[in-house]
């Protein structure tokens, strides 16, 4: 089942296009990366899947039931955390969940429980501190807690970690990759190596269309190149591999780039490899790095964007 589809929606602002027949859906307990470039229409897309901001043309349904704007209804099902937080920094992270709960009508004993157990989730059982001391790493993980607490069907994350350092955008990654057998996560971003570690399904959004959609594995088996790198620790090494490489006439291609480094060519990649290191075994050399060639999320991004 998908959770949420988005159908033939476009958007103008003046005269500038944003959306324009913009069609993506959303498996059900999956993580779904919704790529583009600063101001591709990311986050005017997760206005319109709120229902915050109305959309010229197109449709929006979320667990099968359509989004309208200005009423709010879908929204019940869905958890959603904004690039930049904003909480009462004079609260403390139980008193500020408290306040939620209270907010949603949900009891106090069920909102006690809820409490301790996304804290616990995101790692801030221990943070008895007010909120305007917090991190921005520690902001956003409290906005995750704050987005999951009346258990959403949809949680949305809008560039959750383009303002963390390494480790703050490790622990938000984590967390968002856990929490997928309890909701499904929905998050816009232009950081790729996030969208490579965590999700199972992507969309990119460049010049107002979906140019590239599916299961991130899928996607990259279509676009998978026939070859293997090889890099030398010296230029005397790899001019040795070439002229075997020549006399047994394989295809390679040299690196502009790294003067030490080879691409090998061909189409079976297994039976190429096998090739490859058997010369080097036969040389005596000892490769830097092998690597059998498969696209990179950046290398396919780079395609879309370009072309």
């Amino acid at each position: 089942m998908n959770i949420l589809e988005v159908e033939e929606v476009s958007k103008t602002f003046g005269n500038q296009k944003i959306l324009d027949g913009v069609n993506f859906h959303v498996p059900e307990h999956s993580v779904f990366g919704f790529l583009g470039q600063n101001g591709a229409g990311k986050t005017t897309t997760m206005k319109i899947v709120l229902g915050l901001l109305q959309a010229d043309h197109g449709t929006v349904r979320v667990n099968d039931q359509k989004v309208t704007y200005g009423q709010t209804k879908t929204n019940r099902y869905i958890g959603y955390l904004p690039d930049v937080p904003e909480y009462y920094g004079y609260m403390k992270p139980k008193e500020y969940l408290r306040l939620c709960g209270e907010i949603t009508g949900v009891s106090k004993k069920e909102a006690d429980k809820r409490i301790e157990e996304l804290l616990h989730l995101v790692g801030l059982e221990k943070a008895n501190k007010k909120i305007a001391g917090f991190s921005r790493g520690m902001k956003q993980r409290l906005g995750i807690a704050q987005a999951l607490f009346n258990e959403p069907k949809l949680l949305i994350c809008d560039e959750p970690t383009s303002a963390l350092d390494p480790i703050g955008r490790k622990e938000i990654l984590d967390i968002l990759y856990q929490v997928k057998d309890k909701t499904t996560v929905v998050f816009s971003t232009h950081i790729l190596s996030d969208v490579e570690r965590i999700c199972d399904t992507i969309a990119v959004l460049n010049k107002g269309k979906i140019q590239m959609q599916g299961e991130l594995s899928q996607i990259k088996e279509k676009n998978k190149r026939e070859g293997v790198e090889v890099e030398f620790a010296s230029k005397d090494a790899k001019e040795r591999f070439l002229e075997e490489m020549n006399q047994r006439q394989i295809v390679y291609k040299q690196s502009e780039e790294n003067p030490l480094l080879v691409e090998v060519r061909g189409k079976d990649q297994e039976q190429l490899a096998k090739r490859t290191l058997h010369i080097l075994a036969e040389k005596e050399i000892i490769p830097v790095r092998f690597f059998c060639m498969e696209p990179t999320l950046e290398d396919l991004f780079m395609e879309v964007v370009k072309g």
